[in-house]
């Protein structure tokens, strides 16, 4: 399952460091390549839910299988795309099996936890993506920057058709929950706290992506930093991503909503601390690193999902990620529009930094919300 991760993260980052390639090739500007991205995110966003939801009967192995083909046969396809609209089409089809693999792939790691280790079994899950930021993006976007920007994609279909043969051979058959129906698993729908927290993930997160999308051309355009550095803050960006991921899991397996409300004040300060870092090679460079430890919030909300969705668990896991990418799809859209304002590269900082803050307040509401609610659905 992890290496069906690995291969998801480095196809939904890549792009991120192929912007200027892409743009030139398709001939359109820098912030219209972002638009990509978008889509890839929008894609995500619809996906999830619906085909968690189609899908809530299916044995889990088989499913997982059906995923990561379909995502490898999206990608090869975006390779071959001939123009820019087609391209955004092809991305948005390629992201569809996106958030329920890694609903799917979440639950089945936590029903095999100990007890007290959901948070560090789904981290681990989710350690493919964020190993993919530090091996699977730059080798990438190396092969992009030598090869052309389309043999990128080739190579992220290529891990996703290895890890459908390793789910394949190592995976047991786990068969799906009792009694899951459509119907039941649209009940998450219902609940307060699922809303709340996926709100949290849409909103909070953004900022992580407002930066993200566009630390290539910010870094070489206000630190002066050389093509051939990029794939390295790329790579800093992904030992955050994973140190994140290995720490904030324990964090929450012992205080979950003091570690999800602590992320978001850390996202507030270090997104902010971008617009002034952004001007230096390596203040900037530590400063994605730290930017990229954000990621922790995905475990933690994909536990706190489990907490508040009762029966209706694989569509709440896999709209987890329907949130990670509306935040993917908002951040870097915000960010173009105020590069594209005139308010300069910098200025992805401030977005990153009241995107949190906002996450920050509806993580107030949703706490407060919950301290008069019954059960556990708190």
């Amino acid at each position: 399952m992890g290496v069906g991760s690995f291969a998801i993260g480095t196809g939904e980052f890549v792009i991120m460091g192929l912007l200027p390639e892409v743009a030139r090739d398709l001939g359109v500007s820098i912030p219209q390549a972002g638009h990509v991205i978008s889509a890839y995110a929008l894609g995500v966003v619809i996906g999830a839910p619906l085909l968690a939801v189609l899908s809530s009967g299916w044995p889990r192995r088989k499913l997982l299988i059906a995923l990561m083909l379909a995502f490898g046969l999206g990608n090869f396809a975006s390779a071959i795309a001939p123009n820019y609209l087609l391209l955004n089409l092809l991305r948005f089809i390629a992201a569809l099996p996106h958030g329920t693999y890694f609903g799917v792939a979440a639950l089945v790691a936590a029903s095999m936890a100990a007890p007290g280790r959901r948070g560090q079994a789904v981290g681990q899950v989710m350690l493919g993506l964020t190993v993919a930021t530090l091996v699977g993006v730059p080798i990438a976007a190396w092969l992009g920057q030598m090869l052309g920007w389309r043999s990128a994609f080739v190579f992220v279909g290529a891990l996703a058709i290895l890890a459908s043969v390793l789910i394949r051979r190592e995976l047991p058959e786990i068969p799906a929950a009792a009694g899951a129906s459509p119907l039941r698993e649209l009940g998450a729908l219902k609940r307060p706290q699922v809303l709340f927290t996926l709100a949290i993930g849409a909103i909070g997160l953004g900022g992580l992506f407002s930066v993200f999308s566009y630390v290539k051309p910010t870094m070489m355009t206000l630190a002066d930093m050389p093509l051939g550095q990029v794939p390295i803050v790329l790579a800093l960006f992904g030992v955050g991503m994973v140190l994140g991921n290995l720490v904030g899991p324990r964090f929450a397996d012992r205080a979950l909503m003091p570690t999800m409300c602590g992320l978001l004040a850390w996202g507030v300060l270090i997104l902010g601390a971008y617009t002034f870092t952004a001007y230096h090679p390596w203040l900037g460079s530590i400063n994605v690193l730290l930017v990229g430890t954000l990621v922790a919030m995905g475990p933690v909300l994909q536990i706190r999902l489990m907490d508040v969705a009762g029966d209706a668990q694989t569509l709440a896991a896999a709209l987890n990620h329907s949130a990670f990418n509306v935040a993917n799809a908002l951040g870097a859209w915000l960010g173009g529009v105020v590069v594209t304002a005139g308010f300069g590269w910098s200025a992805t900082g401030w977005v990153g930094a009241l995107l949190a803050l906002a996450g920050l307040a509806v993580f107030a509401v949703s706490a407060r919300s919950a301290r008069r609610e019954p059960g556990p659905a708190r």
